[in-house]
């Protein structure tokens, strides 16, 4: 089944530029102008990743991140013709999964929604025991992207859930940020390390009382630790 792509972004040029890519990429694609518009057509229609503008009419880019982390973790990536450190940070703790920063090459992007689109649905079919991790009261099933705690879900985003897979896969190793990023962009990253503290703590956050089992380790990154 092909995966539809919602595009929000208001400069008529860039959005039919970045239209044509993904279409051409084999994607179904829907547009929105104004973060109403962004709204209305998540609503309507079953959305796989959102390309979203920040400078938008009407309502912003970061009040719709918003308001769709309130009852989704559909990846999305922002983009921004302010290159602003704090205003990329401002996006991840909103939950967004990438930003990428105007002007940019529609190559590029494409290759970080194939990325994105790849880590969150190519997985399928049953469980096996390498699908399934278990530590500590916390579950992961990894095909179906499901996080539960003590028996009870709770509600990662893209970025969240590959950050804890990593983790708890490697349990008691010391992962550096260098590492994470590697591992959840897979490319050059312009953040820096409070992008990776941004993620981390939004994950501990949604973690609750089981915050404590991700551990930072000063000057070398964080690492997992549990027990079965």
């Amino acid at each position: 089944m092909q995966k539809t792509i919602l595009i929000v972004e208001d400069e008529d040029i860039l959005r039919e530029i970045i239209k044509d890519y993904l279409l051409n990429a084999g994607y179904e694609v829907l547009e929105a102008v104004d973060g109403n518009e962004a709204l209305a057509k998540f609503e309507e229609q079953e959305v796989h990743l959102i390309i979203l503008d920040i400078m938008l009419p009407e309502l912003d880019g970061w009040s719709v991140c918003r308001r769709i982390r309130k009852t989704s973790n559909v990846p999305i990536i922002m983009l921004t013709a302010r290159a602003d450190e704090d205003d990329t940070l401002m996006g991840f703790e909103l939950g967004a999964d990438d930003y990428v920063t105007k002007p940019y090459s529609p190559p590029i992007l494409l290759a970080r929604v194939k990325r994105l689109m790849d880590s969150r649905y190519s997985h399928a079919g049953k469980l096996s025991d390498e699908d399934t991790l278990i530590s500590s009261g916390i579950h992961v099933q990894i095909p179906s992207r499901t996080v539960t705690i003590d028996g009870e879900n709770i509600s990662l985003t893209h970025t969240e859930f590959e950050i804890l897979v990593y983790l708890m896969q490697n349990q008691g190793i010391i992962i550096t940020r260098e590492q994470l990023i590697t591992k959840i962009w897979g490319y050059e990253f312009a953040g820096d390390d409070r992008t990776i503290n941004s993620h981390i703590r939004n994950l501990r956050y949604k973690l609750g009382d089981k915050a404590n089992h991700i551990v930072t380790v000063i000057r070398s990154g964080y690492k997992f630790e549990g027990n079965v």
